[in-house]
């Protein structure tokens, strides 16, 4: 079998990208070594930026109708509430800059089933059972062996196949990393008779050698994720009757009230990056590239956006022309955002930097790229290129409605603007707040890649980018 992109992984990296270069017409097939999508619901916080992202993939009425807000904490000692525990900082952005300002628990098994129904609906493809255990690269594309005897041709293939990966593995990438904690967790989905559902139940250590539990009702579900924690050398038992004995010693849940477990696993949490996040013609994402504590909820989503800035990459090269060292600027943009987030996540696990603005991801973007060109004169207080390119009112609505789409936007703010060629959409707007004025250009993962006082240098950006058409002559 022949593809322009093998990604292999079908969690939500995997997906996600499937479902970008899907709607750009890229051939590409997701592969996974499981038999169907994976249970658990794992990483069940979705970050603004993310839920910004999957409303431009059209899934995030789906999710929201699958989700819902995160329940504030209650405190437990001996049988009886203590009172409230406020888990994340009060937003502090009063600017409103976009529809998503607190995060949204989705399991991550349902956020799965939202990505998967969305890709097959454009057309994309996942083979299940197909687990890799070999590969070979050469100047013109990757061939992937499988353990079912068949193998598969493509241009590039992309590992989002998470922290184990055997691509990363296979073609000889290091990971750099610590242990975060080294007492074990357990976490586990169950129902519960009895609890209620409006907290987020927190039952704190009892004594110095005993670990926290912690039972969140999962929105969208009749089933609760029960976490705890263990001292280092502990075995742990992942099975009903062990998650029973666990919370009938720290909680006043007698062992019966766990009527059902669904899915349960054990972990050491750890911090580790890819030394690189590219390898000839194969390239990293998620926890392939990245392995995060889950405090804080930042693992998940850094992977989800890893796939968002490598999909229009992918497509422009395969689909628009673009020289191949653009993706060159997937790790360059990308592994600077997983070290920092990485370090946000350590921190909030180890209780030295609290869950809040910074988590939330908006203020993430990429001012050093050397994608990111800055040619107004005087852009001070205003987006600058590099920023994430917030939602607004303009003349014809809510930016955001404008971004929505494969396609490149070109803001002109109080400002003459040329013809656009294909792939861009121009909008005409009188100044809106934050942006300032002049020209600014928006990449397909809104971000602001060009901005000027004029057009002048705008059309040699859109070729380097591989717009099949710039904007026409160019402006000395």
């Amino acid at each position: 079998m022949n593809t322009d992109v093998l990604v292999v992984g079908a969690g939500p990296t995997g997906l996600t990208l499937g479902i970008d270069l899907a709607r750009r017409g890229v051939d590409a097939l997701v592969v996974e070594r499981g038999e169907g999508l994976t249970p658990g619901s794992r990483g069940k916080g979705l970050q603004p930026r993310t839920q910004e992202v999957f409303d431009d993939l059209g899934v995030i009425d789906a999710l929201r109708a699958a989700g819902g807000p995160y329940p504030v904490g209650m405190i437990w000692r001996d049988g009886e509430p203590q009172g409230e525990h406020r888990m994340m900082d009060a937003d502090e952005d009063t600017d409103e800059d976009s529809p998503y300002l607190l995060p949204l628990m989705v399991p991550q098994w349902r956020t799965q089933e939202v990505l998967y129904a969305r890709l097959t609906e454009l057309g994309g493809k996942v083979a299940f059972g197909h687990e890799l255990v070999g590969l070979e690269q050469d100047a013109d594309g990757v061939t992937a062996r499988f353990a079912n005897g068949s193998s598969v041709r493509a241009r590039y293939l992309v590992a989002a196949d998470g922290g184990r990966s055997a691509v990363r593995r296979a073609v000889g990438i290091g990971m750099t990393g610590e242990t975060v904690d080294p007492n074990p967790v357990l976490v586990a989905d169950v129902r519960i008779t009895g609890l209620g559902r409006a907290y987020w139940h927190i039952f704190p250590p009892r004594g110095e050698d005993a670990g926290y539990l912690a039972i969140c009702p999962l929105a969208g579900r009749d089933e609760f994720q029960l976490v705890a924690q263990f001292p280092d050398g502990t075995e742990v038992d992942t099975g009903l009757e062990g998650v029973r004995r666990v919370a009938a010693e720290r909680t006043h849940i007698a062992p019966a009230d766990i009527t059902t477990l669904s899915w349960s696993s054990e972990f050491r949490p750890r911090a580790a990056l890819a030394d690189r996040f590219r390898a000839g013609r194969v390239l990293l994402a998620g926890d392939a590239a990245h392995v995060h504590s889950p405090a804080g909820g930042q693992g998940l989503n850094t992977s989800v956006q890893d796939a968002y800035n490598l999909g229009w990459k992918l497509g422009a090269v395969l689909r628009d022309g673009a020289a191949a060292d653009l993706l060159d600027t997937y790790e360059e943009e990308r592994r600077p955002i997983a070290a920092h987030v990485l370090g946000l996540s350590t921190a909030i696990h180890r209780a030295e930097a609290r869950r809040g603005r910074a988590t939330r991801q908006l203020g993430l973007g990429y001012p050093d790229s050397s994608l990111t060109e800055e040619t107004r004169t005087d852009p001070a207080g205003a987006v600058r290129a590099g920023d994430r390119a917030p939602d607004a009112e303009c003349d014809t609505g809510r930016l955001f409605d404008a971004f929505r789409g494969p396609h490149w936007t070109l803001l002109a703010l109080d400002t003459e603007a040329p013809a656009p060629g294909e792939g861009v959409r121009l909008v005409h707007a009188s100044t809106p707040k934050p942006y300032g004025k002049g020209l600014l250009l928006i990449r397909p993962d809104g971000y602001v890649g060009w901005a000027g006082d004029c057009a002048a240098g705008l059309d040699a950006y859109l070729t380097r980018v591989g717009l099949s058409r710039p904007l026409g002559r160019e402006i000395p």
